[in-house]
């Protein structure tokens, strides 16, 4: 996409986040606000579901899939490699259950990883005796040579988080993808950091397995998940969750049969979250129309403002300052006020941060510059 094409109107993609009339939200990384349009489909199948039941229950089907089109548009995906999730840590523990493991066998991943990134493969030891490799962070960063180094020939996944969620660093995951995809093991992706707010293709990156819910950067509601798995892993994948609409025909009840279907829907288990998939699609479609390429610069900018002025405050910034190796967190330290002081100062002004390995702020592509002074200003 060329940036310069035209001029993006972003008081028009402003207006649909009513948050901006009571706070100076800057908390995506944690649970992002919902926009008019995301709202409003979710209402509309409420209303349909309260006033008719589930007479337009083919309606709601038909929503679904024109959900999992936009998904799979989002990431760069073939429509039939996306499945639905009830969030992030599903789909990592369908990953991680669903290797055929071998006692020995390692995992590498990071030492700074949310924790749904870790637990289900801690619990591969006591199961399988395999070994969790943990790599840790250096300054901020960490080295892809040192991922690498931590491979072995009895490695079976290299997994994290596309942005680290307590720092901000983003990986260049393209080039941790080329390293798994010669040495012949999976690559799995916590996303739940990056999509919708920074532009990247699966296949390119080789990706084989990504999950991210929907309520951090997409603007969409809690319990409704992307699920990624490359076609060409589908069959190596065991499927551990196997329900009744994994199955090739699903609706004939009493006509038991365990063939999964052929493709990534194989890995839903029952009904969806209908309401939140309502809300998914029209999050995504918002992005969509707006476009991603479009998002991370104005993100990348904004982001790129609070940093210079937090480091002309004195405040120490923990995120990597280089446009490459950042997205939309931003993560600082005061050597004089503790972080709950900071945390309760901006709250006090209707500024919503988080508190993690400092003071944590996340704006989004509807956030303005005006906001990012304000939030200077109120800082010590």
């Amino acid at each position: 996409m060329n940036l310069q094409e035209s001029v993006v109107n972003w008081d028009k993609w402003r207006d649909q986040f009513p948050v901006t009339e009571n706070h100076i939200y800057m908390n995506h990384a944690g649970i992002a606000p919902l926009s008019l349009r995301v709202r409003n489909a979710m209402r509309a199948f409420l209303d349909d579901a309260t006033v008719d039941g589930a007479v337009h229950a083919d309606d709601w089907a038909a929503a679904a899939e024109a959900c999992r089109q936009s998904s799979a548009k989002l990431i760069h995906a073939n429509v039939d490699e996306i499945a639905f999730m009830k969030n992030t840590t599903q789909g990592i523990l369908l990953a991680a259950n669903g290797i055929d493991w071998r006692e020995g066998d390692n995992i590498v991943t990071t030492a700074v990883e949310f924790p749904a990134n870790v637990y289900p493969w801690w619990s591969l030891k006591e199961r399988y005796g395999v070994e969790t490799r943990m790599v840790a962070e250096r300054e901020g960063r960490i080295p892809i040579g040192e991922l690498a180094a931590a491979i072995d020939s009895r490695t079976r996944v290299l997994t994290i988080s596309h942005v680290e969620f307590a720092s901000g660093f983003r990986h260049d995951i393209q080039a941790i993808g080329e390293i798994c995809r010669e040495k012949g093991i999976w690559f799995v992706v916590d996303a739940i950091q990056s999509v919708g707010v920074i532009d990247f293709d699966v296949e390119a990156c080789c990706i084989d397995i990504l999950a991210a819910d929907g309520h951090k950067w997409l603007c969409a509601p809690e319990g409704a998940a992307i699920f990624y798995c490359a076609e060409k892993r589908q069959d190596q994948l065991i499927n551990t969750n196997l329900g009744w609409a994994g199955v090739v025909n699903p609706r004939d009840f009493l006509d038991y049969d365990l063939t999964p279907k052929p493709d990534a829907t194989r890995f839903e288990e029952g009904s969806y979250n209908s309401v939140g998939l309502f809300g998914l699609h029209a999050a995504i479609d918002l992005l969509l129309e707006i476009g991603v390429p479009r998002i991370e610069k104005r993100v990348i900018d904004l982001t790129g403002r609070l940093i210079d002025g937090l480091q002309s405050k004195g405040y120490r910034v923990s995120t990597p300052t280089t446009d490459s190796e950042r997205s939309g967190i931003v993560i600082f330290h005061s050597c004089r006020h503790s972080t709950t002081e900071l945390y309760q100062l901006l709250q006090r002004a209707n500024v919503v941060s988080a508190e993690r390995e400092g003071l944590r702020l996340s704006p989004h592509f509807y956030n303005t510059t005006d906001e990012i002074e304000q939030v200077l200003a109120c800082l010590p």
